[in-house]
Formats: C-alpha cells, sequence, structure tokens
C-alpha cells in the first residue's frame, strides 16, 4: 500500500499591512448595527481583522464601533464604496463615522516652547516607527529648539508670542498649519494658552499634556508646590483641547508612586518620564482611530 503527499494549498499572497483603513461609528444603539457593518465590508471583499465595540446604555444610548479591515480584494474603488457605505449602512442607522486609510499617515505638527522631553521623544519614536505620521513642521514661541528640529529634518517656525501682539501670532500661526496642510497638532510642552480664536482658525484637533494635579497645583512650578504638600503620587493627563482650560475630553493618564524622600527636583525628573509616555500615549490613540470623543468623555478602543 503505498501513501499519498498531504495536500498543501498554495501559498497565499502576504497582505499589504497599508492596504487597510479604519472605520469609527458613533450613533444611538439598536439591534442589528454590527450585523448590517460586518455583513456590508463582506459583501464588498473587505477582510475584517480588528473589531471593538461599546455602548453607553443598550436601551435608549449611544452605540460605539472601530473596525479595521483589509483592503485587499474589494470590489470597488475607495469612493464608490464610502458612498455605498453611507447610503445602505450609515443613514439608515444615523451613524456619524469616518473612514480612514493606512496609506495616508495623518500630518502631525508640534508646537513646542523651551521644554524638550515630550517633543524629543515624539521626534525619536516617528523616527522608530511607532508613530505613523508625517511631521510637516514644528511651531514655537523661542529659538532654542531650533537645532534638535533641524538634525530630524523638519522645518521649524518661530513665532514670538506677547500679550501685544498673541492675536497676530495666533493667527500666523493657524497660516503656517493650514499651509503644511496639518491634520491635527500636539502641543509638546507649549507655554501658551490658546485661544478660542486659535482653534476655531485651525478647525483640527489638538492635543495636549500637562501635570495630572492640575489645577491643585498651578502656577510656574507645580513640582515645588506638590513637594511641599507632601504628594503621594504624581502623573500627567493628555487631552483635547477646548476654549475651558485644561478641561477637554481626556484621551490618556497615568501616574506612579512618591516617596518622602524625593526631592523638588527628582520630582520633575519622573514627572517628565510620565508626561512623555501619556503623550505619546494619546498621540497613537488617536492616529490610530481609537479615539471616539462623546461630549467632554472619550471611549478610546
Amino acid at each position: 500500500m503505498t501513501g499519498s503527499a498531504p495536500i498543501s494549498a498554495p501559498d497565499a499572497l502576504p497582505l499589504d499591512p497599508l492596504n487597510t483603513a479604519t472605520l469609527t461609528i458613533a450613533c444611538p444603539d439598536r439591534k442589528g448595527i454590527v450585523a448590517a457593518v460586518s455583513v456590508f465590508l463582506h459583501n464588498h471583499g473587505a477582510n475584517i481583522i480588528h473589531s471593538d465595540q461599546h455602548s453607553t446604555d443598550p436601551v435608549g444610548g449611544t452605540f460605539f464601533m472601530r473596525m479595521e479591515f483589509h483592503l485587499d480584494g474589494l470590489d470597488l474603488a475607495r469612493e464608490p464604496f464610502e458612498k455605498a457605505f453611507g447610503e445602505v449602512v450609515a443613514e439608515p442607522f444615523g451613524m456619524d463615522w469616518t473612514l480612514t486609510y493606512r496609506s495616508q499617515p495623518r500630518r502631525m505638527a508640534i508646537l513646542v516652547s523651551r521644554y524638550d522631553h515630550c517633543f524629543l521623544d515624539l521626534l525619536w519614536r516617528k523616527r522608530r516607527g511607532e508613530l505613523h505620521v508625517e511631521i510637516p513642521l514644528i511651531i514655537s514661541n523661542h529659538e532654542d529648539l531650533r537645532r534638535d528640529a533641524e538634525m530630524f529634518g523638519i522645518p521649524f517656525h518661530v513665532v514670538p508670542v506677547t500679550k501685544e501682539n498673541k492675536a497676530e501670532a495666533e493667527a500666523e500661526q493657524v497660516r503656517l498649519l493650514h499651509g503644511a496642510g496639518a491634520d491635527f497638532a500636539v502641543l509638546a510642552r507649549y507655554m501658551q494658552i490658546l485661544s478660542g480664536d486659535f482653534l476655531r482658525g485651525f478647525g483640527r484637533p489638538v492635543i495636549n499634556i500637562h501635570h495630572s494635579f492640575l489645577p491643585a497645583f498651578v502656577g510656574a512650578n507645580p513640582y515645588r508646590a506638590a513637594f511641599n504638600r507632601g504628594v503621594k503620587l504624581i502623573g500627567a493627563t493628555s487631552h483635547y483641547v477646548t476654549e475651558e482650560l485644561d478641561a477637554g475630553p481626556i484621551i490618556a493618564q497615568d501616574v506612579i508612586p512618591v516617596t518622602h524622600r524625593e526631592t523638588p527636583d527628582s520630582l520633575m525628573r519622573m514627572g517628565r518620564d510620565v508626561e512623555r509616555q501619556v503623550l505619546a500615549r494619546a498621540v497613537k490613540a488617536h492616529v490610530d482611530d481609537r479615539v471616539l470623543v462623546h461630549g467632554n468623555k472619550t471611549v478610546v478602543f
């Protein structure tokens, strides 16, 4: 009796990791949402690779979903695919939805003053491929970090800001941001308060980082104030910027324990470590379309 060799399937062609799209949805919760989206994608040849969902309340709440899928095998070009999804799925369910493509990296502008820890961390993470972004420009109100920006080959623009010229300076910053095609901006310890005129003029998300113990410890030296109170935790918060100071939707937070043995300087060093980690986590979540804003809160998948 002779045996036969096992039949092996032909090798599949590797999928292009950049040929993916991410669909995010927010709509009134009701039955059939997941099924409608999944069936539509299946019928058009999309291969779902990740899916997350959340409801604020199954009865009368808001439903959120993030679905990532490969475009290999899709039977429609992007524009007719999006049009069909809007007509067949989004409109009947009253969805607010976005569809983004991995092949089109977000264009991230950075605003920074003199502190370099968050600024350099973002540049390093971009260089290492941890952040799937392009950085078309950096804006500062000081010259201090120009050399660092130039080492990474990124245009560096200095726009001095004073009480007397704030409106004109912000108008110039908005002009630079739009001219560079920035999709969003990150305040990497940019030590100026953005006005409502800036936020409306830019019209795109702005992400900020600050000490988690604000507003309890305000002023120029919050770590000294924290030291004087004998805190046992320090941390950082990253959030979207709104006109209400430090009150925008929170994206990421973290804390670390400290003891009575710390000094103001050691607290600052530890705090800066947390700041850059939290900011990087928030930026990555935003870039990967994992953040859905709901009022003054966020759903982060």
